[in-house]
């Protein structure tokens, strides 16, 4: 929800004070997401509890203050928290103690009270080790709550987190209290503090626009996309997740064709970002036991379930989407060459692990799988090692589709990219070229693709369709006369096509053309005559 979103992020830049965008945003969402499992929580408790759910502003027995319904429950019925906690660890997925609850929180910060800061160090303390039965430690290791940002002591830093979160809560509390608008309201934030990142944006997030296209190519028909979408993908992985809005993506593409996802798996190296995508899962309704994030570095593959070296026992995904560090610097050891992932193409160049990632992924492809990846334009004519990698996967038949993009539509960079959907069994013997890098909408900083750029691009792919100046199916014979050179341009050429030229009408009008001078020139020369003039 934009409108909310907006809100938040007129929040955030108003409240931030000496921190960076980067630093605030992680406070920010932390927040948004604690309100979302608090939320999420206490409407199930209710529906759990019924007629036994304490009104709202309740006042505890004892003539307490207010209290949130949920606290004097638990204060009245010690002897049921445990049958109902595990109630609600079969039904939510996870339990969080009423004093940690968004509720109670904002109502501490409304107070002014002292014990905020350790009532939020305890409460993200438990979320990460107790409320869920995998535990999600370090989920909140990136919020520092005793920062000197935040405050020299801890009076200062209490004061400042209680105008923060009050600042939030009445943010959010002006709006729907349909929980699914937090999942909206924290994509549409991430976007923002990405905007704000520059070259930093491309550690974690990928354009909405850029995910559609991707997310809307993976959940077609492998073999025949023009057979619409598939009605289930029982695995999906992203191994340079970022904030996982990718696979999110794929996710609600799946949902809104009414198919099903069995299991989500993304791997991030950056811990921050690796924390925002386990938060932007559970904020989106993805039960713990529906995904797997791993904290990791992919090139060295250091993720066990995808250390399998036994062929019949490895894991495959039946849809890959990614987009890794651009033309990323790495250091491939010897012992890499013998890699079950590289070892039929060879190892990338050190100056460019854009062929690592890829084929890391391609590994672990299943057979009626898709695969998209964004790269730069380089992979597509580079030579050396890269030449051979592509030479190897085309001539094995494996690149189905080369979509090339507009420039200037990332946070991190400028330049045009490329979009490869490889397959290990494709149905067509020839290659989609589809350019549409003059097909967007020109924006200040950053170029923008619109909805039915989008849906041409898909539509082209999902229909292999031809159109002068936009797609063409070619041919791996004109593929290999060009050295498996993939460079969109020498395939499909947007410069329009110069005017014919008629020689014969260009002579004829050349000879009229002369015949009037002539006639110009004797009616000047009269003139001349008359007035004694000599003639020219």
């Amino acid at each position: 929800m934009d409108q909310l979103g907006n809100t938040l992020w007129k929040i955030a830049d108003e409240l931030r004070g000496a921190m960076n965008a980067d630093q605030f945003r992680d406070y920010m969402l932390s927040f948004l997401f604690l309100r979302y499992l608090s939320d999420n929580y206490e409407t199930a408790a209710k529906k759990e509890l019924g007629k036994d759910y304490p009104a709202l502003n309740a006042r505890l027995s004892d003539g307490q203050g207010s209290v949130t319904p949920l606290a004097k429950w638990y204060k009245e019925n010690p002897k049921d928290i445990k049958d109902f906690e595990k109630q609600m660890r079969r039904k939510v997925h996870y339990v969080i103690e009423p004093t940690h609850l968004w509720n109670s929180i904002a109502e501490l910060a409304k107070t002014q009270s002292k014990e905020l800061l350790r009532t939020l160090q305890d409460g993200f303390k438990y979320i990460e080790n107790e409320s869920f039965e995998s535990t999600f430690q370090g989920l909140f290791s990136e919020i520092n709550l005793d920062s000197d940002k935040l405050g020299k002591n801890y009076e200062e830093r209490n004061k400042k987190l209680c105008n923060i979160i009050q600042k939030i809560a009445e943010g959010i509390n002006s709006f729907d209290k349909n929980i699914d608008y937090l999942g909206d309201a924290y994509e549409f934030l991430i976007g923002k503090f990405a905007a704000g990142s520059g070259q930093k944006a491309g550690e974690f997030y990928t354009p909405q626009r850029i995910s559609d296209i991707l997310s809307g190519i993976v959940t077609l028909d492998s073999q025949d996309p023009s057979k619409g979408e598939k009605k289930k993908i029982e695995r999906v992985l992203d191994f340079a997740c970022g904030s996982g809005s990718l696979l999110l993506n794929v996710r609600k593409q799946m949902t809104d064709a009414n198919g099903t996802i069995g299991k989500i798996f993304g791997q991030e190296k950056n811990i921050t970002t690796y924390n925002l995508a386990r938060m932007n899962m559970l904020l989106h309704g993805v039960k713990d036991t529906e995904f797997e994030i791993h904290h990791g570095d992919t090139l060295v593959n250091d993720w066990e379930i995808l250390n399998e070296i036994n062929p019949s026992k490895k894991i495959e995904f039946d849809a890959i989407v990614a987009n890794p560090p651009f033309s990323y610097r790495w250091e491939p050891t010897e012992a890499m060459g013998e890699d079950f992932r590289f070892k039929s193409y060879g190892l990338a160049p050190k100056s460019a692990a854009d062929f690592a990632f890829l084929l890391h992924g391609f590994h672990f492809l299943s057979k009626e799988g898709t695969m998209a990846i964004i790269l730069p334009h380089g992979v597509l004519f580079r030579s050396g090692a890269e030449e051979k990698i592509r030479t190897k996967l085309l001539k094995d038949g494996n690149i189905d589709t080369v979509i090339g993009l507009p420039a200037n539509l990332f946070f991190s960079t400028g330049i045009p990219v490329c979009i490869l959907v490889l397959k290990k069994c494709k149905k067509f013997d020839d290659v989609l070229f589809i350019n549409a890098v003059d097909h967007f909408e020109k924006g200040k900083r950053q170029n923008n693709l619109l909805s039915e750029n989008i849906e041409k691009i898909v539509d082209t792919y999902k229909n292999r369709k031809e159109e002068i100046r936009y797609s063409r199916r070619v041919s791996m014979d004109e593929i290999e006369k060009n050295d498996f050179n993939l460079n969109i341009s020498r395939y499909v050429s947007t410069a329009l096509d110069e005017e014919l030229i008629d020689l014969n009408e260009v002579n004829k009008k050349l000879v009229d053309l002369d015949k009037d001078i002539t006639k110009a020139r004797e009616t000047h020369n009269k003139y001349l005559k008359e007035l004694g003039l000599p003639p020219i």
